[in-house]
């Protein structure tokens, strides 16, 4: 009887504990179902996230050197240390311990933080840059210490002859907010793009293409090998035109200038050989972040030396104007040898327009006219041919016009006037009074230092030249040459064009009345030209009488 309850009591308490078991398993089975099937894909992706980390790599921008392979732009080596906040965990403290090997500031730490918060934790932050060997050693000995903490050999653009070659070359900054939504590259520790000149014209030639590292990491962030990697594509070296020693040589003279721009043209090929404006601003300020003080110091100075005046600045062009006129006359059929009588002014309606030169040139034709640069020539032939044939040749030769070149930037049209401009913008009528003032390159006439050097390219050539800022490109071993152009016929016929560049030369080398001729080089060397001098103010009856212009009493602006 007891052994039969015993084994009743046995078997009761077998039946729980198995069920007991049987649950169990069940729960644990129905777990591990869960947790491998149902979110197997969520874990297997965070336990591949924590094992492998995927890094990219900065390409090396290209460099951008003069025709003569002198450097523009280059990289100067620069050791950095960065924190990757998935590593670092709690950023703060581990930058606090960070501060004991290198000098960090309250300022430092603040924007490290705020560009951590602002950014996805497995991009890389600089924490400071241009660190010493020796601070690169003390880092190092600590590493073990300091997770997330990471030291990188970066490269930083370093322009050679800063403000010399400013307007050319421009300068990088960092990519706007926008730009780094696009591309993830632009993510890494002070990846720069190119914000103006040949650095932004040529922004994806020069920027190459980034690599990726892979490697497996343990549950510190430490590495513990590498997986793969795949090299980063070089940015390409591109050679511009330009001559810098030319430049140099430019930068030189005109240095102290207020303003002034200068620029040099291959009239064949179209190259720029030089292209300096003053005031200039030092390229090499931009690269880590221009300060505050000296950024308003550029932007407040009102002589704006960020703006390059060879491409934006506009001008009345003066008497640098007077080709265009002579062959429009020359292709209305007004003869070479047409004579006008310059007394030194000219009545029209009620108005009085004046010859520069007070006591007048005499009987003057348009070789003289040239020569001399007689305005009441111009006023009288301009009344004759009118505004429409004028305009016509000056955009045949350049003026008024822009070209889609790389590394120029968005160039300044200038103006050519028309009759139907002035009505649209001006809201009234042409008249015979602006024509004869557009004929001496004034009034609503403008052009860029560049325009008129396209403009004597073409009247040198016959050909529509245009300008061009890079020469060739350096890819791998191989110099790949953008060549002679081929330009096409501007239809202008060459005696025309002869017996304007004849008269060219005489501006410079008539040793009488060439209104150049202290510009004449003795010996084998000779050029030809043309001088300007635009009035940018109304001269008083008792200046004219007097020959005596009172600039100094009013603003130099």
């Amino acid at each position: 009887m007891v052994d039969s309850v015993r084994k009743r009591l046995y078997t009761r308490r077998a039946l729980l504990l198995s069920g007991g078991t049987s649950a169990l398993m069940m729960g644990l089975a129905s777990r591990m179902y869960y947790l491998q099937v149902v979110e197997g894909e969520k874990y297997r992706t965070l336990a591949e996230e924590n094992r492998i980390s995927l890094k990219l790599i900065r390409p090396t921008r290209g460099e951008i050197v003069d025709r003569y392979g002198e450097f523009l732009a280059t990289n100067v080596q620069n050791y950095r240390v960065l924190v990757t906040p998935k590593q670092a965990g709690d950023v703060e403290k581990v930058l606090e311990k960070l501060s004991n090997f290198i000098t960090l500031s309250d300022d430092d730490l603040q924007r490290v933080l705020k560009k951590t918060k602002r950014s996805r934790v497995f991009v890389p932050q600089v924490v400071q840059k241009n660190l010493t060997w020796e601070e690169v050693s003390r880092i190092g000995v600590h590493m073990p210490d300091l997770p997330g903490i990471d030291i990188d050999e970066g490269e930083t653009r370093y322009y050679p002859d800063g403000d010399v070659v400013s307007h050319v070359v421009g300068y990088v900054n960092a990519p706007s907010e926008a730009q780094v939504k696009k591309e993830p590259i632009l993510n890494l520790p002070d990846f720069k793009v190119g914000e103006t000149g040949l650095e932004r014209g040529w922004e994806a030639t020069l920027r190459g293409v980034g690599g990726t590292k892979e490697v497996e990491v343990d549950a510190y962030g430490r590495v513990i090998r590498e997986l793969s990697f795949q090299n980063p594509q070089s940015g390409q070296r591109l050679v511009s035109t330009i001559d810098l020693q030319l430049q140099k040589r430019i930068m030189d003279r005109i240095r102290d200038q207020k303003a002034a721009s200068v620029v040099v043209m291959d009239a064949q090929r179209g190259d720029i050989l030089a292209m300096v404006s003053v005031p200039c601003y030092d390229n090499n300020k931009f690269v880590d972040g221009i300060s505050h003080a000296d950024w308003n110091a550029l932007i407040k100075d009102s002589l704006s030396p960020l703006t390059n005046r060879v491409t934006k600045g506009q001008y009345a062009p003066g008497s640098t104007f007077k080709m265009v006129v002579a062959l429009a006359a020359l292709e209305a059929g007004i003869s070479p040898k047409h004579n006008v009588l310059c007394t030194g002014s000219m009545d029209y309606g009620n108005k009085t327009f004046h010859c520069w030169r007070k006591e007048g040139h005499g009987d003057v034709n348009m070789h003289q006219s040239i020569v001399q640069s007689c305005d009441i020539w111009y006023y009288e032939v301009a009344k004759k041919i009118g505004i429409a044939k004028i305009s016509a040749m000056a955009t045949k030769l350049g003026l008024g016009q822009t070209w889609n070149t790389m590394g120029l930037g968005r160039l300044s049209s200038g103006l050519i006037p028309t009759k139907s401009w002035k009505l649209a913008v001006k809201g009234t009528p042409w008249q015979v009074g602006d024509t004869m003032i557009a004929g001496i390159g004034q009034g609503y006439v403008l052009a860029t230092p560049l325009q008129l050097a396209v403009m004597t390219s073409r009247l040198v050539t016959g050909k529509s030249v245009r300008p061009f800022i890079t020469r060739d490109m350096l890819i791998g071993k191989t110099i790949y040459e953008r060549g002679i152009p081929q330009w096409s016929d501007l239809e202008i016929p060459a005696h025309h064009l002869k017996w304007v560049k004849k008269s060219m030369d005489s501006v410079v080398n008539d040793p009488d009345y060439g209104t150049a001729k202290r510009s004449a080089i003795a010996g084998k060397w000779a050029f030809g030209g043309k001088t300007g001098t635009s009035q940018v103010r109304r001269i008083s009856k008792t200046e004219r009488e007097s020959g005596v212009l009172k600039n100094e009493e009013i603003e130099w602006r």
